[in-house]
């Protein structure tokens, strides 16, 4: 998930060969994980089990937590085109408890540079393990309104719909502003997100403004005052 840095620029990272692992430091696995035997060939099936895996992993702790990223949308009905990781959603408080549940269960679980999330691998798959979603810590009434959907047969707590695309908007900036990858989901999950909550929370920054002029003028959305240009308004 891209929040509140760009996630593509860990994975380019240069010269970083090794991070913190509970206190101490290993060598960062090119691979490897519980289960990576059974790795599937396709790149969107692994991460789906890779989800399911860790997800099942998450409901044995009874610690509330939450689907997030391009899995999460899969599973509100999106296309199966998943991006290069899985997204789950934590609390602050419960970082240090999944992590040893995750570890427990042979999974690797690493701490980045970045202090916003926890780094785990499984079926050879990146794990993002998020505690501050949208620059704000997640909170258990962000897990309370997730919505309890099946991922690939297996029933966990999915990030609701307009706490998910809130979550992208507020990641838009100067320096990373990718309208072409969040175009797709707003247009797929349109029917299910609140417009007007949305609006009224991010609404009134330059970058979610331009997003929603966008989507009214293709239609996807109702035109908001809200969004109205400079011209329109002087009208």
């Amino acid at each position: 998930m891209t929040q509140p840095a760009d996630d593509h620029a860990l994975d380019q990272r240069a010269g970083v060969s090794e991070l913190r692992v509970a206190g101490r430091t290993v060598p960062v696995p090119h691979s490897g994980g519980h289960g990576e035997e059974e790795l599937p060939l396709d790149r969107n099936q692994a991460i789906l089990q890779a989800a399911k895996q860790v997800g099942s992993l998450l409901k044995r702790t009874g610690l509330p937590f939450a689907l997030a990223g391009s899995v999460a949308v899969y599973a509100h009905g999106g296309t199966q085109n998943l991006q290069h990781d899985v997204d789950f959603c934590i609390r602050p408080e419960d970082a240090e408890a999944v992590s040893a549940a995750l570890r427990e269960a042979g999974l690797n679980v690493y701490t980045p540079p970045e202090d916003w999330l926890l780094k785990a691998d499984c079926l050879g798959q990146q794990v993002d393990l998020i505690f501050r979603l949208a620059h704000q810590p997640v909170t258990a009434e962000l897990l309370g309104r997730a919505e309890r959907l099946s991922v690939d047969s297996v029933l966990m707590p999915v990030l609701a719909p307009t706490d998910l695309l809130r979550s992208l908007l507020a990641a838009f900036s100067e320096h990373h502003c990718d309208f072409g990858a969040v175009l797709p989901i707003a247009r797929t999950l349109r029917e299910k997100i609140d417009w007007d909550r949305l609006r009224g929370d991010c609404g009134s920054d330059a970058m979610p403004a331009a997003f929603f002029f966008i989507l009214e003028r293709l239609e996807i959305i109702e035109r908001s005052d809200i969004t109205s240009s400079p011209e329109e308004e002087h009208r």
